[in-house]
């Protein structure tokens, strides 16, 4: 049972971050693609919700993150389906919705780190130089991606 709970949780994780990643282009040309944002937004939050299906005994950092994306998450809905994304809350919206994706791709990294042997020779303890390196980009890069989608998502065509 447990292999089946990894592999979906897994599965999920990734459509989540592909679909926030097309998602995230469709912020940077002003539109809203329902069918992308919906996967994205539904596969995010099931990915911190299945989370919690793993066994343990305290609350982990990983826990810890999953709340902080779903708390998001609400946020992004909130500001998506109740506020239409007017005014401000186009901005709180990609903000939100980008840190979302980008918290995946955080859990993601580690776990590359963790189960991927090359990469672990690279960061066994994931305090090594690779590790901070490549999570310092992938950081940069999302802070930018989040400034320019703020910055040019102005008028959402909803496809």
């Amino acid at each position: 049972m447990l292999l089946v709970i990894t592999l979906s949780h897994v599965a999920t994780s990734l459509v989540g971050i592909v679909a926030g990643f097309v998602a995230a282009a469709g912020l940077l040309n002003s539109t809203v693609s329902r069918g992308w944002t919906t996967l994205f937004l539904a596969t995010t939050a099931l990915t911190s919700l299945t989370g919690f299906l793993f066994p343990f005994a305290r609350l982990l950092p990983s826990h810890v993150i999953a709340i902080l994306s779903l708390a998001l998450l609400v946020v992004a809905l909130f500001a998506l389906q109740r506020k239409r994304l007017s005014g401000y809350w186009r901005a709180v919206y990609v903000v939100t919705a980008l840190l979302s994706l980008y918290l995946n791709v955080f859990v993601l990294v580690i776990q590359a780190f963790m189960k991927v042997p090359a990469l672990t020779a690279l960061a066994p303890t994931q305090t090594e130089p690779a590790f901070v390196a490549v999570q310092a980009i992938v950081l940069a890069l999302f802070v930018l991606l989040t400034i320019l989608a703020t910055i040019r998502f102005r008028s959402p065509a909803i496809a």
